[in-house]
């Protein structure tokens, strides 16, 4: 499910049409959580950052014994869902695999301190310009 914020400024031109703000984002790990059962979940959504979710998991003691955490109970805060799994925690991050937890270190940049999940790229051959969705859920290296 993809939630949409409508974002209509009082002083906005009447002819122009409402701006919808996209707060949630599909991807796919490159490995997958595999869970007690052995049940591997690849795919899930990752919703935009809140200044909250930036602060509270700076009272974490964890985090406070070791600054690397950080990421741990970040990521865990704006994952609304892994595969099946609605509730996700500290404890189910910790468990992903090193290349699943950069991927989405990477992800949390991107469509948080970017704003958006598109890149522009050139055409190696032709040299045109073009825009790419880089979260259509693709592994990590593939186009």
């Amino acid at each position: 499910m993809r939630r949409t914020i409508a974002a209509s400024p009082e002083r906005a031109d009447p002819d122009r049409q409402t701006e919808t703000l996209r707060t949630e984002f599909p991807f796919e790990l490159p490995r997958g959580y595999v869970d007690e059962s052995g049940t591997v979940h690849r795919d899930g959504v990752m919703r935009l950052a809140t200044a909250r979710d930036e602060l509270i998991p700076l009272r974490d003691d964890r985090v406070r014994e070791n600054s690397a955490y950080l990421s741990v109970v970040l990521i865990s805060r704006v994952i609304t869902r892994l595969g099946s799994i609605e509730d996700i925690h500290p404890g189910i991050v910790e468990d992903l695999f090193a290349s699943d937890l950069a991927f989405l270190q990477d992800f949390y940049r991107r469509i948080n301190a970017e704003g958006h999940t598109r890149a522009a790229v050139t055409c190696p051959s032709c040299q045109e310009n073009f825009a790419v969705d880089l979260s259509g859920g693709g592994r990590l290296g593939e186009s």
